[in-house]
């Protein structure tokens, strides 16, 4: 096991599966067990079960990642799952797939973290925050060796940075790209450069 084959490949399968499960066989209680908080219907609401009953007293761990593999969307998965296709194949051959792992499971789970600490229980999902993480981390690669490694454009960082300002100051939402997760995909992004910063001190050390 000491190459995981094509993890981008799976990520996007596994997107696709929860996504079609839910919205054409109508599979819904998927939601509920891959959501960052179990829930309940009561009398037309949810009710989210706390932080502790989650993942301490129940240790529902895997709740810590799974959200990202929930879209609300067509437009929400492909779009995300175009960029896990695109960019992250790119950082899966470059790094491979152990890097990208790691990749994918610190910035899912710190960008879960940061949607339910800075918004509350809530029911939200989707690769964005991951995707903002990929940002972060090939932005601090190319910024430390001063040259393009993964083929974007020094103005795609800019766009990614203006998106996620649109995305706090609710301009997303008034032109009809719905409740976004602005703080998922801040913590996504804080995330990756976290991600790359450690191991670039690492290579340097050894």
């Amino acid at each position: 096991m000491s190459e995981l084959k094509n993890f981008s490949g799976t990520i996007i399968i596994i997107s696709f599966l929860v996504y079609v499960s839910v919205f054409f066989l109508n599979y819904q209680e998927i939601i509920q067990y891959l959501s960052f908080n179990n829930y309940q219907f009561r009398g037309g609401y949810l009710y989210f079960d706390t932080f502790n009953k989650t993942f301490i007293e129940n240790s529902e761990l895997w709740r810590l990642v799974t959200p990202a593999f929930i879209h609300f969307s067509f437009m929400h998965i492909a779009f995300n799952c175009l960029w896990v296709y695109v960019l992250g194949k790119t950082i899966e051959q470059i790094h491979g797939a152990i890097i990208y792992l790691g990749l994918f499971l610190f910035t899912s789970i710190l960008s879960n973290l940061a949607e339910f600490f800075f918004t509350g229980p809530s029911l939200f999902g989707g690769l964005s925050g991951f995707v903002y993480g990929m940002i972060g981390f090939v932005m601090v690669n190319e910024l430390q060796l001063n040259k393009e490694l993964y083929g974007l454009p020094p103005a795609f960082y800019f766009f990614a940075i203006i998106w996620l300002m649109l995305g706090f100051f609710g301009i997303l939402e008034l032109f009809g790209f719905g409740s976004i997760a602005n703080f998922a995909h801040l913590g996504g992004l804080i995330g990756g450069i976290i991600y790359a910063t450690i191991l670039n001190i690492v290579n340097l050390k050894t």
